[in-house]
Order: C-alpha cells, then structure tokens, then sequence
C-alpha cells in the first residue's frame, strides 16, 4: 500500500535513513532504492538490512541527477510496483519509529479526503549541530495556504515529509525546475488536486541540511533564482485567483522582488504584472507599481 522511494547517491548519512526504516513498528511499507549511479557504493551497509525490512536495490549506470533532480526521483518512482501512495525520502532523512505506524492509524481519516499527506518536521543543521523545533501544521489546510505560510516563513516545507497518492503523482507528475528547486513546492500545489492536506503531527521526519545537499550549497544561487522565477509566475498565472487581494498582492511584490535582485523588469515582465494589477487591485496599487517601474528606467 505505501512505496517508501530512496533516491539514493550519498553514503554520509544513509545508515541513519536505514536504521529509522528498520525501527519503525508498523512494517507495512516497500523501499525502493534508485543508485544513481553513486561512486559511494551502499551495498556492504545495505547487506545489514536484509531481514529488518523489505526493499528492493537498483543501481542505475548513468548518473541522472546531476542533469535533472525530478527525472531521476521519477524513475526512482518506477522501480515501485502497484503501490496507492508514495513518498520520497532523502538518503540523509529519516522517520521516527512510529511514523508509519501513525499513517496507518490516521488512514481512515483522509482516505479519499485527501491526495498529499504530511508528518511535522525538525531540521537538522549539521554545520551548526543543532536540531530545530518541531514545525507542525494544521491538520486540514489547502496547499495554497501551506504555500503562503511558507512564503512568509511562518514554516518550512521539503520533499521527505510528504506521502502523495500514486493517482494524482501520474496526473501531474514533477515539474522540472532546475535543481528541483521549488519542484516539490509545485507538486504540493498540483498533487493536491484541490482537496486538502491532511497532517499528522504527532510523528516527525527529520530533514539534514548539510553543505553534501543542494540547500545547503552556495554556488547554485543562480540556478536557484531561475526556479524561484519560473515558480512564481505558475502561482500567479494558476493559483493567484485562490488567494485574498492582501495575499495576492504580497505574491506579486515577491515576484517583482526576485526578478530585481538579478536585474530591471523587462518591458514583457512589466506588462504580465500590470495585468494583474489591473485585474485584481485599485487604481492606486496599478499606480504605485507603475512609479516603481518608471524610477528604474528614468
């Protein structure tokens, strides 16, 4: 019933990811573990964790992350059989012991209600060596609100935390940001298929950041701002019309803010803007945005 998908290429951590697998008290799950093609063989830690729980190994021949994060968590996703739900867990992540056991017991609460399901999370910082507090939700909540939250980082949100339903995973699939930068933050929006997600926050998944994954890199920041670009503007053109005006606006300032930190406004970006300026707002927010285009090319 419920595929656990291993994108697998860094050894650091793994075992910490097996371990918590191998702890859980509810074993009614499948691992799937996709090598891309990693130089760190896992096989010898793998062979540990034979009989504490089920999964299948598959070693790629020809790295695919390095050119597309998302096309490499899908093939990963292939190797899964029949399986009704999905979740992919980062090869430096893991679950508390009762996690899956939670899921099960809270099944009968969102099945058909909802397409995306979520466990509360903490950070692990590994420069810092601190863990965060624990990042809960709401236990029914739209993604456009989830997204919104995070736009204002009242939260945090990554791939590992989440279990989505293979149905609405083959209606969407993942769309292929650079990096996959804000690649989950759309499946969110998408996978969701206008119904709610549902949390569970009485079980957690902790998510590393390390300077070994791409959050934690610096020299991707220009790739990062191209995602970021390219995100927003599927939120305004899909999803702003979900939003109250306070919101939207604040959704279109942020936009307007990401493309200044690289350059001016285009002439094109101006006119997509001032669209939905003039759609959703008063003739005093179409004027203000005007002035701040007119002082940067005066």
């Amino acid at each position: 019933m419920l595929a656990i998908i291993i994108p697998y290429y860094k050894l650091a951590f793994f075992e910490e990811t097996l371990k918590s697998l191998s702890n859980q008290t509810d074993k009614r799950f499948k691992v799937y573990i996709g090598d891309d093609s990693s130089t760190e063989s896992p096989l010898a830690l793998l062979s540990r964790y034979h009989d504490k729980f089920d999964f299948v190994y598959h070693r790629f021949e020809k790295n695919l992350g390095g050119l597309s994060l998302t096309k490499q968590w899908e093939r990963c996703i292939n190797l899964s059989e029949n399986e009704e739900w999905l979740m992919i867990l980062g090869d430096d992540d893991y679950l508390d012991s009762t996690a899956i056991a939670t899921w099960y017991t809270n099944y009968i609460l969102f099945y058909k209600k909802s397409e995306v399901i979520r466990f509360a999370s903490k950070m692990i910082v590994e420069e810092t060596n601190t863990v965060t507090d624990t990042y809960v939700h709401p236990i029914w909540e739209m993604a456009t609100d989830s997204f919104y939250r995070k736009l204002e980082h009242l939260t945090r949100s990554s791939l590992s935390e989440y279990i989505f339903s293979r149905a609405s995973f083959l209606k969407f699939g993942f769309y292929d940001y650079p990096l996959a930068w804000n690649s989950d933050d759309r499946a969110w929006l998408e996978f969701s298929d206008n119904k709610p997600i549902f949390t569970i926050n009485n079980s957690l998944v902790f998510v590393r950041l390390s300077a070994l994954n791409i959050s934690g890199k610096l020299d991707n920041d220009n790739m990062k701002s191209l995602s970021v670009l390219s995100f927003y503007k599927f939120v305004i053109l899909e999803k702003l019309k979900f939003y109250a005006i306070p919101h939207r606006d604040r959704i279109l300032r942020r936009y307007e803010k990401e493309i200044r930190k690289q350059r001016d406004l285009k002439l094109s970006e101006w006119f997509f803007l001032l669209y939905f300026y003039l759609k959703y707002f008063d003739f005093d927010s179409v004027k203000k945005f005007n002035k701040r285009f007119s002082k940067r090319h005066v």
